[in-house]
């Protein structure tokens, strides 16, 4: 069922936008037959797009439920806790540094950001603060990630070529790379969601709590490291792709929690095909929302996600556990 919704995903990712095509001539257009006009739509413009939401999405679905495993915190996610902040921290750092948002240039400094970002996190989620409330967390996430925020604005004000690519790329949108740039980061996700794989019998074991899991022979930090640069590599490219898209790695694997259960051998391979699939669809909807014009990805996934936290953030309250 999921990869036949990633499939239709796909499938409207290459015919709708401004200019409507339909699936038979979609499939001609990547055979390279049809219309110069329609080719040059679906096989560059669309396909490049569709490239990188599949990329992006696969990298924040799996690094959405590492974390909410690793922090032990249902709606910990790359964009609420800081983590995307941390690597658009690092892409303005280096923007500024190299003279552009150029990926190449720009790639490794996202994975640092994203990198301390993490560390930060693993540390609040072991400490007292994490123990007396997930909300509690969630919220200093969201303080790390206006701190990050800001210290982006502050180097984008120093360099006016940065802060004209900046205030595009800062809202999260699937338009801005090409498919070489797209391809050449790809073993950098693949690498994430490798290492990713080969942690989820010990996060499962994790869950059980730290003494189980040293009886089943796990050992706790070793995991939680290796989670660690999981979520750097997936997270941090994927902001560099396509900038600091929030919610999901929130929303997916709750949706997939309910469909398979809390099984992380289960929940991340198919968070990786759902994730994409719901990232298609914010920029299919982005694109026919405002008529002539687009709505970036990241503010459709905004509008989606956003009362998602709230409300649970309203529950937790009304429990007591906030």
């Amino acid at each position: 069922m999921a990869v036949l919704a990633l499939a239709a995903a796909v499938v409207a990712s290459l015919a709708i936008g401004a200019r409507p095509i339909p699936p038979a001539e979609v499939v001609g257009a990547l055979l390279g037959q049809g219309t110069q006009s329609v080719v040059g739509i679906v096989g560059e413009l669309r396909a490049n797009r569709t490239v990188l939401g599949l990329v992006c999405g696969a990298a924040l679905g799996a690094s959405g439920a590492l974390m909410q495993a690793v922090t032990r915190n249902p709606i910990a996610d790359p964009g609420i806790l800081g983590v995307n902040a941390g690597a658009a921290l690092g892409v303005v750092a280096g923007a500024t540094l190299t003279g552009g948002l150029g990926l190449a240039s720009t790639v490794w400094f996202a994975l640092a950001g994203a990198g301390v970002a993490s560390a930060i996190i693993l540390l609040l989620s072991t400490s007292a603060l994490a123990a007396s409330s997930p909300v509690r967390l969630t919220l200093a996430g969201v303080a790390l990630a206006a701190v990050l925020s800001g210290l982006c604005q502050t180097f984008v004000v120093l360099d006016e070529t940065v802060l004209q690519a900046y205030s595009f790329w800062q809202v999260g949108s699937l338009t801005a790379r090409s498919i070489d740039e797209v391809t050449g980061v790809i073993p950098l996700v693949v690498a994430g969601a490798v290492i990713a794989l080969l942690l989820l019998r010990g996060l499962d074991a994790l869950a059980l709590g730290d003494d189980s899991a040293v009886a089943l022979g796990v050992r706790p930090g070793w995991v939680r490291v290796w989670s660690l640069v999981a979520v750097a590599l997936l997270a941090g490219t994927a902001t560099a792709l396509a900038g600091p898209i929030s919610f999901v790695g929130l929303v997916v694997p709750h949706l997939v929690r309910g469909l398979v259960g809390p099984s992380l051998i289960r929940v991340v391979p198919l968070s990786m095909v759902v994730a994409p699939a719901l990232l298609l669809v914010a920029d299919v909807v982005g694109r026919v929302l405002a008529g002539g014009s687009e709505t970036p990805a990241g503010v459709v996934m905004a509008f989606i996600g956003a009362p998602l936290l709230v409300a649970y953030l309203a529950a937790g309250r009304r429990v007591g556990v906030a």
